[in-house]
């Protein structure tokens, strides 16, 4: 039996194009460059409808985490994960609580919002003086107060709930504690591990979002998701520290800008 007859979405070839492209950027992300998945997100959000592509995409996302973390293991900063995590978990609690109460094109725009939150609490990070300090050992400038990971937690634990969008959230903590591309990529693997993994019960039993037809549609993507990570781990190592920064800089812009049309 042909694997692409037991699929029950009805695609035309422009929408297997995208889907591949979206698929190849996933891998791209967890292994690469981080945030370039939610350019993908959009495109699943326009084939699938809000609320079930968060399904769909889930185990592609758990995939590629599981290909990030195998090569990146050793290369994560524990003590960000530690902080963000806790207050990752009030975040799906909070997005349980609003699903209940938004339509589809709600849950578009709130992914969108959520990415943007994150980007202006960066930009007032960024300014010089009061709620900062610094590192003495390398003079970087770190966020002070629990209140900044407890917001970006429960900013990163919603916006992955709710559409899969935690990607820039965690890029715009990572951008601002100011870690080593590597450092950053193996943080941000091992903390995506954790959090999609829990939310695969969550997707499953709360929102029945995952089921036997849309898995065999991820078995589909899987090839492309791992091509997409092979290819991420290549150009990490092509690029500059201060190129990654803006790489991932311009690509949260894109992803936030694509979620309102």
């Amino acid at each position: 039996m042909n694997l692409l007859q037991l699929i029950p979405f009805e695609l035309n070839p422009w929408q297997w194009g995208a889907l591949i492209f979206a698929s190849i950027c996933i891998g791209i992300s967890k292994t690469g460059i981080n945030g370039i998945s939610t350019v993908a997100i959009p495109l699943f959000v326009l084939i699938f409808e809000a609320k079930p592509s968060t399904g769909v995409i889930l185990p592609l996302l758990c995939l590629a985490d599981l290909f990030a973390v195998i090569y990146y293991r050793r290369n994560a900063e524990w003590k960000y994960i530690f902080r963000l995590a806790p207050w990752a978990l009030a975040g799906f609690a909070l997005a349980l609580i609003v699903e209940r109460f938004i339509p589809a094109r709600g849950f578009k725009i709130l992914i969108g919002i959520c990415i943007l939150a994150g980007l202006l609490i960066m930009l007032w990070n960024d300014r010089p003086g009061v709620f900062r300090k610094t590192n003495g050992a390398d003079g970087v400038n770190i966020p002070r107060g629990w209140w900044f990971s407890a917001i970006f937690g429960i900013l990163g634990g919603f916006s992955t709930m709710i559409g899969n969008a935690a990607g820039p959230v965690m890029s715009v903590f990572l951008l601002s504690v100011r870690l080593p591309k590597i450092s950053f990529i193996g943080t941000a693997a091992w903390f995506f591990l954790i959090i999609n993994y829990l939310k695969i019960p969550l997707q499953f039993f709360a929102w029945h979002n995952i089921s036997a037809k849309s898995l065999i549609f991820d078995l589909v993507m899987a090839p492309f998701v791992l091509a997409g990570a092979w290819a991420g781990i290549l150009f990490v190592k092509k690029i500059s520290e201060q190129q990654y920064r803006v790489l991932v800089y311009l690509l949260t812009v894109l992803a936030s800008a694509l979620l309102f049309l």
